[in-house]
């Protein structure tokens, strides 16, 4: 659940960032995203998606 929460909240940091002026300018001048927020969702995405896998008990678990 821990994993499943972080990635939520790194996925939030990410979308709240990329609003940003700093992003804002990478966006116009250069096409993309600062690396800092790209980080902050793929990695909040990653999170989620493991957190999410470990609850369903996909994986993480030994099989009987």
């Amino acid at each position: 659940m821990v994993l499943l929460g972080l990635g939520a909240v790194l996925v939030i940091l990410g979308a709240t960032a990329s609003r940003s002026l700093a992003d804002n300018l990478s966006t116009t001048f250069l096409g993309h995203l600062t690396q800092n927020t790209m980080w902050y969702i793929v990695g909040g995405i990653a999170s989620a998606i493991v957190g999410l896998l470990l609850l369903m008990g996909v994986f993480g678990r030994a099989r009987a």
